[in-house]
């Protein structure tokens, strides 16, 4: 994927004000991406991945967000994003959280929305990643 305009932002431990800025930040990169609904499925989605780093972790962590594919990225293209967190141990995707669990839906938010996503280690950590094409379309 080549790359076009990114966010790049690094979030402190317990800052659970940063998941506002991070919707912020991301609407303004996004302001001119994406079909009907494509661009607040995408704040959703980042939001709960950078919510879930920063309460279940424990410790900080980072977000990027790219816009890629090429020429026209900016208006069409597939955007990734990326949260990095420094805890090894991976997120466990609950198919059934019950109603009476307070957690337990933002990965299988991600899970069901996005086109693509995944975790891999990295170093001292993991990323949590979603792919979103700015259509829907497969």
């Amino acid at each position: 994927m080549e790359r076009g305009p990114v966010l790049s932002k690094p979030l402190a431990r317990d800052d659970l004000s940063a998941v506002a800025e991070v919707r912020a930040e991301l609407r303004e990169l996004l302001r001119h991406w994406g079909g009907p609904g494509r661009a607040d499925l995408a704040e959703l989605l980042t939001s709960e991945l950078v919510t879930n780093a920063l309460v279940h972790t424990g410790r900080g962590a980072h977000v990027t967000a790219t816009l890629g594919d090429g020429p026209g990225a900016r208006v069409a293209g597939r955007l990734r994003v990326e949260v990095r967190d420094f805890v090894s141990r991976h997120p466990t995707l609950r198919a059934h959280p019950s109603q009476a669990d307070t957690s337990g839906r933002g990965l299988l938010l991600v899970h069901t929305l996005a086109d693509a996503w995944g975790v891999r280690a990295h170093g001292v950590g993991k990323v949590l990643w979603f792919e979103l094409r700015a259509d829907g379309d497969p």
